[in-house]
């Protein structure tokens, strides 16, 4: 290991120590009552934190590139490791990363059915912890560690052989509790769709905002149409808060992307394949 490598995943795993891994509720946070380096080659790290029913769970812990997106080999390489080891029972295996290729997304649970009962959470890294230990102090600690589940999606054709989405809400994981469980709209600011996604590079075609769940006039987003002072279609203006897109045409490529981004910025986009 490099001295600069060793000195990136120093700041992460002190941060990590001393932060935790938080959901979007308050409460539902990983505390680590302890975190060690782990001499693996995908995961760096192993340690313990107590469930709701007061028993230990053992962690594991992947860090992606400091420059760079998590790919889905190193999200596979780390499930395999944990689950391979011959000294440690792994619940628990956390990919932390600054940003996350769009099919580490689509795999993930593909790689949760090869490894049984372990979980593999992907963890969004502030990117607040780049600028260095020394600078972070003046941050604080708050949000550095932060798990957005996937939104529930629902896909619909119409007669005319058009398609519209509908965002349903996020699949959230409760580390105290170790359990998935659905929650509503309130949790998604905004969400995008490329309405033909070419795999690589991601276009809003589409832009709708929810504001906490509010579908009516009384969101933040009022305040910047009362400040532009402009003409503005109404209607058109209406379409941006919806939770189901306006009807588009099925893609070219086959396939469309759907970007969530919650509260605190966090975002998941993934990938669906239409018609064929």
């Amino acid at each position: 290991m490099t001295a600069g490598k060793a000195d990136y995943v120093t700041v992460i795993l002190d941060n990590l120590r001393k932060a935790g891994v938080q959901n979007t509720k308050k409460g539902e946070r990983i505390k680590f009552d302890r975190l060690d380096l782990y001499p693996g080659r995908a995961l760096i790290a192993e340690g313990e934190y107590a469930a709701a029913d007061g028993k230990p769970r053992r962690v594991g812990v992947c860090l992606g590139p400091e420059f760079g997106t998590v790919d889905p080999e190193l999200m596979h390489d780390a499930a395999k490791e944990a689950a391979r080891s011959l000294k440690f029972d792994f619940d628990l295996v956390l990919v932390c990363g600054f940003a996350f290729d769009p099919h580490v997304w689509e795999e993930g649970k593909d790689v949760e059915r090869q490894v049984g009962k372990m979980k593999v959470l992907l963890v969004r890294m502030n990117p607040d912890l780049a600028m260095g230990d020394e600078l972070l102090k003046k941050t604080g600690a708050g949000n550095l560690f932060m798990v957005f589940g996937e939104p529930d999606i629902e896909l619909t054709k119409d007669k005319a052989g058009k398609y519209t989405v509908t965002v349903k809400g996020v699949d959230i994981f409760d580390p105290t509790a170790g359990e998935i469980r659905s929650s509503g709209p309130d949790e998604i600011a905004t969400w995008f769709i490329d309405t033909d996604y070419d795999g690589k590079s991601f276009f809003v075609r589409h832009a709708y905002f929810l504001q906490g769940g509010k579908e009516g006039k009384d969101g933040p987003y009022d305040k910047l149409k009362k400040a532009l002072k402009a003409d503005i279609d109404e209607a058109e203006w209406e379409k941006l808060y919806k939770s189901t897109s306006v009807p588009f045409a099925a893609p070219k490529t086959g396939k469309i992307a759907v970007k969530v981004i919650n509260h605190y910025g966090d975002e998941v986009l993934k990938v669906y394949p239409v018609g064929g």
